[in-house]
């Protein structure tokens, strides 16, 4: 399987997420939810990660997942303790710990990062800020198959 990650294209200070990536700054993702959501349990080393920048429609970098942690029915003191221990990848704001302080958690440290040639994003409906698809062509302008969620289901 192959993941297409959107992230925010503003962080603290005015930083995109995506520069924080291409720089080393930032080595981690993390996706949290009150339930088991995408990508808990659905993402794996070795697997590629294609990132893309909220707002762009460009695929414009990738990368190997190296590590995955799945946390579930977190308290309060084991998600900091989580957030804590792992800021040096994760390299997140104060506002992106408060947005991602959910009882499950998913994170997924990526290396050998790339910059692509930008790839034309095919946006379908209401499609979620993780996806997992067989092959990145599957969301390209032009090659794209309808998305139908198959791969998100657990």
């Amino acid at each position: 399987m192959v993941h297409l990650v959107y992230c925010d294209n503003i962080g603290k200070k005015g930083e995109r997420v995506l520069d924080k990536i291409m720089e080393g700054m930032k080595t981690m993702v993390v996706r949290g939810a009150a339930g088991r959501k995408i990508p808990h349990s659905r993402v794996f080393e070795n697997e590629k990660l294609y990132f893309m920048e909220k707002g762009t429609g460009e695929i414009s970098a990738c990368a190997t997942v190296k590590n995955v942690h799945n946390f579930v029915k977190l308290s309060e003191a084991e998600i900091i303790q989580i957030f804590d221990e792992y800021q040096p990848k994760l390299n997140l704001s104060e506002k992106q710990r408060i947005r991602w302080n959910k009882k499950f958690l998913c994170l997924v440290e990526f290396e050998n990062v790339k910059e692509i040639e930008p790839l034309e994003f095919d946006h379908q409906g209401n499609m979620d800020d993780w996806l997992i698809i067989d092959k990145i062509e599957d969301v390209l302008v032009g090659t794209s198959i309808p998305y139908n969620y198959e791969k998100s289901r657990f």
